[in-house]
C-alpha cells in the first residue's frame, strides 16, 4: 500500500511517561499536499492533532505532549526557535 521510503515516523511523548510512534504517510500523487516539512509549522501552532489510520481516528491533546520525536529528520526546517546541526549528547534518562 505505502512505500517505505514515504513515510515520517512521530513519536509522542505523553506528561504521563507514555509514548507512542505514528507511521505519516506522504501522498505524491496529490498535487494539494506541500510536503510535510512545510506544513509543520501549522501543525505545531493547533491545540488538536489529528491522525487518520485506516482502523481509527486518533486525535492528541496538545497540553498532554512533553515532546515529539520526528524521523527522518526535518532538515529543511530553518528560522526563529530551529537550532540546525545539533548533536545529542546523552540521551533522555528518568528516575524511578
Amino acid at each position: 500500500m505505502y512505500s517505505e521510503s514515504s513515510y515520517t515516523q512521530f513519536t509522542f511523548y505523553y506528561l504521563n511517561g507514555q509514548s507512542e510512534s505514528f507511521n505519516v504517510f506522504e501522498q505524491p500523487d496529490d498535487p494539494t499536499v506541500q510536503g510535510l516539512q512545510l506544513e509543520m509549522r501549522r501543525f505545531l501552532e493547533k491545540d488538536w492533532w489529528i491522525l487518520n489510520l485506516p482502523e481509527q481516528t486518533v486525535m492528541i491533546n496538545v497540553a498532554n505532549v512533553v515532546k515529539v520525536e520526528i524521523k527522518p529528520p526535518m532538515n529543511q526546517l530553518h528560522g526563529e526557535g530551529i537550532f540546525n546541526n545539533a548533536e545529542r549528547v546523552t540521551a533522555l534518562n528518568r528516575g524511578r
